[in-house]
């Protein structure tokens, strides 16, 4: 299992708990906008990541996340949205909010086991509204002659 995060203190959490549980977690501290995935997963979570990058670096992130899961796979991505008025959080000239329904139109093909969006409160009355989406990525397709695509 692979662990990735751009807080060293989230890192360090990670590895705790890891241990703890006597659990395989390789755990590292890298920059997502320029960090190259390699290899294949079965399993591709991005909570709380695409909505700090330009709306351009999010969505090639986002495809290269799904290159990088093995057919048959779950992408998990939750990802706050338009409607979002706390943004305190955010850089003003680099972040990207989906508009509602983005997220599935990235995912045809895809089987889709979770699709919801939900707002909570924040401070100043303000709303941080997220879109969560689970996908299953289709099978390979197998030709007559036995060949996998």
């Amino acid at each position: 299992m692979l662990a990735l995060d751009g807080s060293p203190t989230a890192i360090a959490h990670v590895r705790q708990a890891a241990a703890a549980a006597g659990l395989p977690v390789e755990a590292d501290v890298a920059d997502l906008r320029t960090f190259a995935i390699q290899g294949e997963f079965d399993t591709v979570v991005s909570i709380g990541l695409l909505m700090f990058f330009d709306c351009p670096a999010a969505r090639r992130k986002l495809g290269e996340l799904q290159a990088h899961l093995r057919p048959g796979g779950i992408a998990v991505l939750n990802v706050l949205v338009e409607g979002t008025t706390y943004l305190d959080m955010f850089d003003p000239a680099a972040y990207c909010l989906f508009p509602d329904g983005e997220p599935e139109k990235h995912f045809p093909g895809w089987e889709i086991l979770v699709s919801g969006y939900e707002d909570f409160p924040a401070p100043g009355g303000r709303v941080k509204r997220f879109a969560t989406l689970i996908a299953k990525k289709p099978a390979a397709a197998v030709h007559s002659d036995g060949a996998v695509m």
